[in-house]
């Protein structure tokens, strides 16, 4: 192989290592933030109507951190890691789904969970590599 090639085989090997922790510590997030909704709900501060929103929420927020990380790591490409992290989310989301229930209906929130993944991982990759660009030289002008 050139080196050319070994070059871009290691930055793609990066580039799937920050996905795929990025979308393994979104998981672990997104259930944390559903067991404290959980437990909101049981103490009676937040109302169990209310399920589908604090889902979608738990699922922008969990994304868009995971999205930072993953684009922090590797901030070329940031949109496209960020959306990544987000894909990666809703496969694992709808696996644990599909092991757990014996149907697979995305009519029953799938869809606004496939939305709050994708855009939270978006913003991540938007928002996330604000502080890596390098600043543009000005151009020196001739004095006539």
């Amino acid at each position: 192989m050139r080196k050319n090639e070994e070059d871009q085989s290691t930055i793609l090997l990066r580039y799937g290592k920050s996905v795929l922790l990025g979308g393994v510590g979104s998981v672990l997030l997104c259930l944390l933030l559903l067991f404290l909704a959980s437990m909101g709900i049981s103490k009676g501060l937040l109302e169990a109507g209310q399920r589908d929103q604090i889902i979608v929420i738990s699922c922008i927020f969990s994304s868009f951190l995971g999205g930072m990380f993953a684009v922090r790591s590797c901030p070329a490409r940031g949109l496209f890691v960020g959306i990544a992290v987000g894909t990666v989310l809703f496969l694992i989301q709808l696996t644990f789904g599909v092991l757990i229930y014996d149907t697979l209906s995305l009519e029953s929130g799938g869809i606004g969970m496939l939305c709050g993944d994708l855009c939270g991982g978006a913003a991540a990759g938007i928002l996330g590599r604000g502080g890596r660009r390098q600043p543009q030289k000005s151009k020196k002008r001739s004095g006539r």
